[in-house]
Protein backbone atom coordinates (compact mmCIF):
# COMPACT_ATOMS: atom_id res chain seq x y z
CA UNK A 1 0.00 0.00 0.00
CA UNK A 2 1.37 3.43 -1.00
CA UNK A 3 1.24 5.67 2.04
CA UNK A 4 2.78 9.00 1.09
CA UNK A 5 4.86 10.99 -1.37
CA UNK A 6 8.46 12.12 -0.97
CA UNK A 7 9.70 15.10 -2.95
CA UNK A 8 13.48 15.04 -3.27
CA UNK A 9 16.14 16.82 -5.28
CA UNK A 10 19.55 15.73 -6.53
CA UNK A 11 22.62 17.93 -6.90
CA UNK A 12 26.29 17.42 -7.58
CA UNK A 13 29.32 18.84 -9.30
CA UNK A 14 29.88 18.35 -13.01
CA UNK A 15 30.92 14.76 -13.84
CA UNK A 16 30.13 13.46 -10.37
CA UNK A 17 27.73 11.01 -12.02
CA UNK A 18 24.46 12.52 -10.82
CA UNK A 19 22.46 11.76 -13.95
CA UNK A 20 23.87 8.24 -13.98
CA UNK A 21 22.81 7.76 -10.36
CA UNK A 22 19.28 8.93 -11.13
CA UNK A 23 19.16 6.75 -14.23
CA UNK A 24 20.41 3.77 -12.24
CA UNK A 25 17.82 4.41 -9.53
CA UNK A 26 15.02 4.47 -12.10
CA UNK A 27 16.38 1.47 -14.02
CA UNK A 28 17.12 -0.83 -11.10
CA UNK A 29 13.83 -0.01 -9.38
CA UNK A 30 12.06 -0.97 -12.63
CA UNK A 31 10.60 2.51 -13.00
CA UNK A 32 11.56 2.87 -16.67
CA UNK A 33 9.14 2.08 -19.47
CA UNK A 34 10.32 -0.43 -22.08
CA UNK A 35 10.23 2.11 -24.93
CA UNK A 36 12.29 4.59 -22.89
CA UNK A 37 14.93 1.95 -22.21
CA UNK A 38 14.99 0.94 -25.88
CA UNK A 39 15.52 4.56 -26.90
CA UNK A 40 18.41 4.90 -24.44
CA UNK A 41 19.98 1.66 -25.65
CA UNK A 42 19.71 2.80 -29.28
CA UNK A 43 21.19 6.22 -28.50
CA UNK A 44 24.05 4.61 -26.57
CA UNK A 45 24.84 2.27 -29.47
CA UNK A 46 24.93 5.21 -31.90
CA UNK A 47 27.53 6.80 -29.63
CA UNK A 48 29.63 3.63 -29.66
CA UNK A 49 28.82 2.59 -26.08
CA UNK A 50 28.35 -1.09 -25.39
CA UNK A 51 26.21 -0.67 -22.27
CA UNK A 52 23.20 1.68 -22.02
CA UNK A 53 24.13 5.17 -20.82
CA UNK A 54 21.58 5.52 -18.02
CA UNK A 55 22.28 9.25 -17.73
CA UNK A 56 20.24 9.67 -20.91
CA UNK A 57 17.12 8.77 -18.95
CA UNK A 58 17.23 12.18 -17.26
CA UNK A 59 19.26 14.45 -19.56
CA UNK A 60 16.35 15.20 -21.86
CA UNK A 61 17.48 18.41 -23.60
CA UNK A 62 19.57 18.03 -26.75
CA UNK A 63 22.25 20.35 -25.32
CA UNK A 64 22.39 18.18 -22.20
CA UNK A 65 22.89 15.02 -24.22
CA UNK A 66 25.49 16.59 -26.50
CA UNK A 67 27.54 18.16 -23.69
CA UNK A 68 27.03 15.40 -21.14
CA UNK A 69 25.82 17.88 -18.52
CA UNK A 70 22.53 18.72 -16.83
CA UNK A 71 21.25 22.22 -17.63
CA UNK A 72 17.61 22.44 -16.58
CA UNK A 73 15.63 20.91 -13.73
CA UNK A 74 14.17 17.56 -14.83
CA UNK A 75 11.20 16.30 -12.83
CA UNK A 76 10.53 12.58 -12.69
CA UNK A 77 7.70 10.69 -11.03
CA UNK A 78 7.97 7.07 -9.96
CA UNK A 79 6.37 4.84 -7.37
CA UNK A 80 7.44 1.91 -5.23
CA UNK A 81 5.28 -0.29 -2.96
CA UNK A 82 6.02 1.81 0.12
CA UNK A 83 6.14 5.34 -1.27
CA UNK A 84 5.64 7.58 -4.28
CA UNK A 85 8.43 9.91 -5.39
CA UNK A 86 8.71 13.24 -7.18
CA UNK A 87 12.34 13.77 -8.17
CA UNK A 88 13.86 17.09 -9.20
CA UNK A 89 17.17 16.40 -10.96
CA UNK A 90 19.05 19.72 -10.76
CA UNK A 91 22.18 20.97 -12.56
CA UNK A 92 25.65 21.02 -11.03
CA UNK A 93 27.23 24.04 -12.74
CA UNK A 94 27.71 27.22 -10.71
CA UNK A 95 25.80 29.20 -13.36
CA UNK A 96 22.73 27.03 -12.75
CA UNK A 97 22.50 27.64 -8.99
CA UNK A 98 19.07 29.21 -9.57
CA UNK A 99 17.89 25.91 -11.08
CA UNK A 100 18.95 24.03 -7.96
CA UNK A 101 17.10 26.55 -5.81
CA UNK A 102 13.97 25.94 -7.89
CA UNK A 103 14.24 22.16 -7.57
CA UNK A 104 15.09 22.12 -3.87
CA UNK A 105 12.58 24.76 -2.76
CA UNK A 106 9.80 22.21 -2.29
CA UNK A 107 12.01 19.19 -1.52
CA UNK A 108 11.92 17.32 1.77
CA UNK A 109 15.24 15.63 1.02
CA UNK A 110 18.32 16.48 -1.04
CA UNK A 111 20.79 13.96 -2.46
CA UNK A 112 24.20 15.61 -2.91
CA UNK A 113 26.81 13.67 -4.90
CA UNK A 114 30.57 13.78 -4.60
CA UNK A 115 33.21 11.96 -6.62
CA UNK A 116 35.12 9.67 -4.25
CA UNK A 117 38.37 10.61 -6.05
CA UNK A 118 37.87 14.33 -5.44
CA UNK A 119 36.03 14.38 -2.11
CA UNK A 120 34.24 17.48 -0.84
CA UNK A 121 34.83 20.33 -3.30
CA UNK A 122 33.62 23.92 -3.56
CA UNK A 123 30.43 22.94 -5.41
CA UNK A 124 29.65 20.30 -2.75
CA UNK A 125 29.78 22.99 -0.09
CA UNK A 126 27.67 25.28 -2.26
CA UNK A 127 24.96 22.66 -2.71
CA UNK A 128 24.95 21.86 1.00
CA UNK A 129 24.68 25.57 1.78
CA UNK A 130 21.70 25.98 -0.57
CA UNK A 131 20.00 22.98 1.06
CA UNK A 132 20.59 24.55 4.47
CA UNK A 133 19.34 27.94 3.28
CA UNK A 134 16.14 26.39 1.90
CA UNK A 135 15.57 24.45 5.13
CA UNK A 136 15.60 21.04 3.41
CA UNK A 137 15.17 18.77 6.46
CA UNK A 138 17.07 15.69 5.20
CA UNK A 139 20.36 15.61 3.27
CA UNK A 140 21.99 12.50 1.79
CA UNK A 141 25.63 12.60 0.71
CA UNK A 142 26.17 9.95 -1.95
CA UNK A 143 29.90 9.26 -2.26
CA UNK A 144 29.93 8.08 -5.87
CA UNK A 145 32.51 6.26 -8.02
CA UNK A 146 33.69 4.08 -5.15
CA UNK A 147 34.67 1.52 -7.79
CA UNK A 148 37.40 3.93 -8.97
CA UNK A 149 39.01 4.00 -5.50
CA UNK A 150 38.85 0.21 -5.07
CA UNK A 151 35.89 0.51 -2.69
CA UNK A 152 38.29 1.70 0.01
CA UNK A 153 36.63 2.37 3.35
CA UNK A 154 39.27 4.94 4.51
CA UNK A 155 38.52 7.11 1.47
CA UNK A 156 34.80 7.06 2.29
CA UNK A 157 35.42 7.68 6.00
CA UNK A 158 37.56 10.77 5.35
CA UNK A 159 34.93 12.29 3.04
CA UNK A 160 32.14 11.48 5.51
CA UNK A 161 34.00 13.13 8.37
CA UNK A 162 34.70 16.31 6.41
CA UNK A 163 31.16 16.68 5.10
CA UNK A 164 29.56 15.93 8.47
CA UNK A 165 31.55 18.71 10.11
CA UNK A 166 30.66 21.19 7.38
CA UNK A 167 26.96 20.26 7.34
CA UNK A 168 26.80 20.61 11.10
CA UNK A 169 28.23 24.12 10.85
CA UNK A 170 25.39 24.99 8.45
CA UNK A 171 22.78 23.65 10.84
CA UNK A 172 21.53 20.83 8.59
CA UNK A 173 19.41 18.72 10.97
CA UNK A 174 19.87 15.26 9.49
CA UNK A 175 22.67 13.80 7.36
CA UNK A 176 22.96 10.31 5.87
CA UNK A 177 26.12 9.33 3.99
CA UNK A 178 26.11 6.36 1.57
CA UNK A 179 29.04 4.93 -0.49
CA UNK A 180 27.84 4.12 -4.01
CA UNK A 181 28.86 3.35 -7.57
CA UNK A 182 26.12 4.57 -9.88
CA UNK A 183 27.79 3.02 -12.92
CA UNK A 184 28.07 -0.44 -11.34
CA UNK A 185 24.86 -0.18 -9.31
CA UNK A 186 26.50 -0.52 -5.86
CA UNK A 187 24.19 0.57 -3.00
CA UNK A 188 21.72 2.33 -5.30
CA UNK A 189 18.88 -0.17 -5.15
CA UNK A 190 20.70 -3.34 -4.09
CA UNK A 191 23.34 -3.67 -1.34
CA UNK A 192 26.90 -3.80 -2.65
CA UNK A 193 28.90 -7.02 -2.40
CA UNK A 194 32.05 -4.91 -2.82
CA UNK A 195 31.58 -2.88 0.37
CA UNK A 196 30.82 -5.36 3.13
CA UNK A 197 32.27 -2.84 5.60
CA UNK A 198 29.19 -0.63 5.05
CA UNK A 199 26.13 -1.62 7.05
CA UNK A 200 23.76 1.25 6.27
CA UNK A 201 20.84 1.55 3.82
CA UNK A 202 20.97 1.73 0.05
CA UNK A 203 19.85 4.97 -1.57
CA UNK A 204 16.40 3.57 -2.41
CA UNK A 205 15.96 2.00 1.02
CA UNK A 206 16.68 5.35 2.68
CA UNK A 207 14.32 7.17 0.32
CA UNK A 208 11.58 4.66 1.10
CA UNK A 209 11.98 4.80 4.87
CA UNK A 210 13.09 8.32 5.81
CA UNK A 211 10.47 9.95 8.03
CA UNK A 212 8.88 12.86 6.19
CA UNK A 213 5.23 12.72 7.21
CA UNK A 214 4.81 15.51 9.74
CA UNK A 215 1.84 15.91 12.04
CA UNK A 216 -0.08 18.95 10.71
CA UNK A 217 -1.13 19.81 14.27
CA UNK A 218 2.52 20.58 15.05
CA UNK A 219 2.35 23.66 12.78
CA UNK A 220 0.41 26.87 13.27
CA UNK A 221 -2.61 27.08 10.97
CA UNK A 222 -2.37 29.34 7.93
CA UNK A 223 -5.13 29.64 5.33
CA UNK A 224 -4.53 31.99 2.37
CA UNK A 225 -7.84 32.88 0.72
CA UNK A 226 -7.80 32.09 -2.98
CA UNK A 227 -11.41 32.70 -3.98
CA UNK A 228 -14.61 34.04 -2.42
CA UNK A 229 -17.65 31.90 -3.18
CA UNK A 230 -20.99 33.79 -3.32
CA UNK A 231 -23.52 31.71 -5.32
CA UNK A 232 -26.46 34.05 -4.50
CA UNK A 233 -28.92 31.45 -5.71
CA UNK A 234 -32.37 30.57 -4.41
CA UNK A 235 -30.86 27.48 -2.79
CA UNK A 236 -27.93 29.36 -1.22
CA UNK A 237 -29.00 33.03 -0.95
CA UNK A 238 -26.64 33.94 1.91
CA UNK A 239 -23.74 31.54 1.35
CA UNK A 240 -20.34 33.20 1.70
CA UNK A 241 -17.36 30.87 1.67
CA UNK A 242 -13.62 31.42 1.44
CA UNK A 243 -11.88 28.81 -0.68
CA UNK A 244 -8.20 27.90 -0.77
CA UNK A 245 -5.55 25.40 0.22
CA UNK A 246 -4.53 25.16 3.86
CA UNK A 247 -0.85 26.14 3.86
CA UNK A 248 -0.06 24.68 7.27
CA UNK A 249 -1.63 23.39 10.45
CA UNK A 250 -5.19 22.37 11.26
CA UNK A 251 -8.51 24.26 11.07
CA UNK A 252 -11.46 23.27 13.27
CA UNK A 253 -15.05 24.43 13.48
CA UNK A 254 -15.30 26.76 16.46
CA UNK A 255 -11.72 28.08 16.21
CA UNK A 256 -11.27 31.78 16.89
CA UNK A 257 -9.51 33.26 13.87
CA UNK A 258 -8.15 36.60 12.71
CA UNK A 259 -8.31 37.82 9.13
CA UNK A 260 -5.16 39.58 8.00
CA UNK A 261 -4.10 42.19 7.13
CA UNK A 262 -7.34 43.82 8.39
CA UNK A 263 -7.11 42.27 11.86
CA UNK A 264 -10.85 41.47 12.03
CA UNK A 265 -11.71 38.60 14.41
CA UNK A 266 -14.32 35.90 13.92
CA UNK A 267 -15.02 32.20 14.47
CA UNK A 268 -14.98 29.31 12.00
CA UNK A 269 -18.65 28.42 11.61
CA UNK A 270 -18.27 25.63 9.02
CA UNK A 271 -15.70 23.90 6.81
CA UNK A 272 -16.63 22.31 3.48
CA UNK A 273 -14.32 19.76 1.87
CA UNK A 274 -15.16 17.99 -1.39
CA UNK A 275 -18.75 19.15 -1.08
CA UNK A 276 -19.19 17.76 2.43
CA UNK A 277 -19.30 19.54 5.77
CA UNK A 278 -16.41 18.52 8.06
CA UNK A 279 -15.43 19.49 11.58
CA UNK A 280 -11.68 19.53 10.97
CA UNK A 281 -9.31 19.98 8.02
CA UNK A 282 -5.54 20.09 7.73
CA UNK A 283 -2.73 21.00 5.33
CA UNK A 284 -2.52 20.59 2.39
CA UNK A 285 -6.27 20.05 1.93
CA UNK A 286 -8.26 22.40 -0.28
CA UNK A 287 -11.38 23.55 1.56
CA UNK A 288 -13.99 26.28 1.84
CA UNK A 289 -14.21 28.04 5.19
CA UNK A 290 -17.29 29.88 6.42
CA UNK A 291 -17.08 32.40 9.26
CA UNK A 292 -19.65 33.40 11.85
CA UNK A 293 -19.34 37.11 11.02
CA UNK A 294 -19.86 39.01 7.79
CA UNK A 295 -16.36 40.36 7.15
CA UNK A 296 -14.94 42.01 4.04
CA UNK A 297 -12.51 39.31 2.85
CA UNK A 298 -10.96 38.96 -0.60
CA UNK A 299 -8.32 36.97 -2.45
CA UNK A 300 -4.94 37.37 -0.80
CA UNK A 301 -6.21 37.72 2.76
CA UNK A 302 -4.86 35.26 5.33
CA UNK A 303 -6.95 33.50 7.99
CA UNK A 304 -4.96 32.47 11.07
CA UNK A 305 -5.62 31.48 14.70
CA UNK A 306 -6.25 34.54 16.82
CA UNK A 307 -3.73 33.37 19.41
CA UNK A 308 -0.97 32.79 16.83
CA UNK A 309 -1.10 35.41 14.10
CA UNK A 310 1.92 36.20 11.91
CA UNK A 311 3.45 39.65 11.82
CA UNK A 312 1.89 42.20 9.48
CA UNK A 313 4.37 44.54 7.87
CA UNK A 314 5.24 46.59 4.82
CA UNK A 315 9.00 46.34 5.42
CA UNK A 316 10.42 42.93 4.57
CA UNK A 317 13.95 41.71 5.20
CA UNK A 318 14.67 38.60 3.20
CA UNK A 319 17.22 36.37 1.57
CA UNK A 320 16.59 36.06 -2.17
CA UNK A 321 17.97 33.98 -4.99
CA UNK A 322 18.10 36.10 -8.13
CA UNK A 323 16.89 34.02 -11.07
CA UNK A 324 16.53 36.56 -13.89
CA UNK A 325 19.17 37.50 -16.44
CA UNK A 326 18.87 41.23 -15.72
CA UNK A 327 20.33 42.49 -12.41
CA UNK A 328 18.28 43.43 -9.36
CA UNK A 329 19.18 46.86 -7.97
CA UNK A 330 18.11 49.11 -5.12
CA UNK A 331 15.27 51.32 -6.27
CA UNK A 332 13.78 48.74 -8.63
CA UNK A 333 10.00 48.70 -8.64
CA UNK A 334 8.61 45.18 -8.57
CA UNK A 335 5.53 43.12 -7.83
CA UNK A 336 5.70 40.86 -4.78
CA UNK A 337 3.64 37.65 -4.77
CA UNK A 338 3.08 36.01 -1.39
CA UNK A 339 0.74 32.99 -1.24
CA UNK A 340 -2.37 34.25 -3.08
CA UNK A 341 -1.63 37.98 -2.72
CA UNK A 342 0.26 40.23 -5.16
CA UNK A 343 1.23 43.80 -4.23
CA UNK A 344 3.42 46.55 -5.61
CA UNK A 345 6.81 46.96 -3.95
CA UNK A 346 10.18 48.63 -4.23
CA UNK A 347 13.63 47.23 -3.47
CA UNK A 348 14.92 49.65 -0.82
CA UNK A 349 18.37 48.15 -0.20
CA UNK A 350 20.65 45.20 -0.96
CA UNK A 351 22.80 44.96 2.18
CA UNK A 352 24.87 41.93 1.20
CA UNK A 353 25.50 39.01 -1.12
CA UNK A 354 26.12 35.54 0.29
CA UNK A 355 29.30 33.60 -0.30
CA UNK A 356 27.76 30.17 -0.71
CA UNK A 357 30.85 28.26 0.38
CA UNK A 358 30.25 29.20 3.99
CA UNK A 359 27.18 31.49 3.96
CA UNK A 360 29.32 34.50 4.92
CA UNK A 361 28.20 37.99 3.83
CA UNK A 362 29.85 40.13 1.15
CA UNK A 363 28.63 43.63 2.09
CA UNK A 364 27.12 46.22 -0.24
CA UNK A 365 27.32 44.37 -3.57
CA UNK A 366 25.39 47.10 -5.39
CA UNK A 367 23.28 44.60 -7.30
CA UNK A 368 22.41 40.94 -7.58
CA UNK A 369 22.91 39.11 -10.88
CA UNK A 370 21.66 35.73 -12.05
CA UNK A 371 22.38 32.94 -9.54
CA UNK A 372 23.37 35.37 -6.78
CA UNK A 373 21.88 34.87 -3.32
CA UNK A 374 21.75 37.94 -1.16
CA UNK A 375 19.92 39.92 1.49
CA UNK A 376 17.38 42.54 0.42
CA UNK A 377 15.06 45.01 2.10
CA UNK A 378 11.72 45.45 0.32
CA UNK A 379 8.96 47.99 1.00
CA UNK A 380 5.47 46.96 -0.09
CA UNK A 381 2.61 49.28 -1.00
CA UNK A 382 0.21 47.29 1.19
CA UNK A 383 0.75 45.37 4.42
CA UNK A 384 1.43 41.62 4.23
CA UNK A 385 1.04 38.87 6.83
CA UNK A 386 4.32 36.98 6.79
CA UNK A 387 6.00 34.25 8.78
CA UNK A 388 9.76 33.82 8.98
CA UNK A 389 10.89 31.23 6.40
CA UNK A 390 12.55 29.28 9.22
CA UNK A 391 9.09 28.80 10.73
CA UNK A 392 7.12 28.16 7.53
CA UNK A 393 8.53 27.43 4.09
CA UNK A 394 5.11 28.13 2.57
CA UNK A 395 4.05 31.41 4.20
CA UNK A 396 7.62 32.63 4.64
CA UNK A 397 8.43 32.64 0.93
CA UNK A 398 7.59 35.00 -1.92
CA UNK A 399 8.46 35.94 -5.49
CA UNK A 400 9.61 39.26 -6.92
CA UNK A 401 8.10 39.87 -10.38
CA UNK A 402 8.99 42.34 -13.12
CA UNK A 403 5.81 44.44 -13.52
CA UNK A 404 6.68 45.21 -17.15
CA UNK A 405 6.62 41.68 -18.55
CA UNK A 406 5.77 39.31 -15.69
CA UNK A 407 9.25 37.77 -15.52
CA UNK A 408 10.19 36.20 -12.19
CA UNK A 409 13.16 38.15 -10.84
CA UNK A 410 13.90 36.51 -7.50
CA UNK A 411 12.65 33.92 -5.04
CA UNK A 412 12.62 35.22 -1.48
CA UNK A 413 12.78 33.77 2.02
CA UNK A 414 11.73 36.12 4.81
CA UNK A 415 14.04 36.59 7.77
CA UNK A 416 13.06 37.07 11.41
CA UNK A 417 12.38 40.76 12.09
CA UNK A 418 15.10 40.92 14.73
CA UNK A 419 17.86 39.48 12.47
Amino acid sequence: MIVDTLRFATAGSVDDGKSTLVGRLLHDSKSVLADQLEAVEAASQRRGQEAPDLALLTDGLRAEREQGITIDVAYRYFAMPRRRFILADTPGHVQYTRNMVTGASTAELAVVLVDARNGVVEQTRRHAAVAALLRVPHVVLAVNKMDLVDYAEPVFAAIAEEFTAYAASLGIPEITIIPVSALAGDNIVKPSANMDWYGGPTVLEHLETVAVVADPSDDVARFPVQYVIRPQTAEHPDYRGYAGQIASGVLRVGDAVTVLPSGRISTIEAIDALGQAVDVAWAPQSVTVRLADDIDISRGDLIAPTDAVPSVTQDIEATVCHVADRPLKAGDRVLLTHTTRTVKAVVKNIPSRLTLDDLSDHPAPGELVANDIGRVVVRTAEPLALDAYADSRRTGSFLLIDPADGTTLAAGMTRPSDS
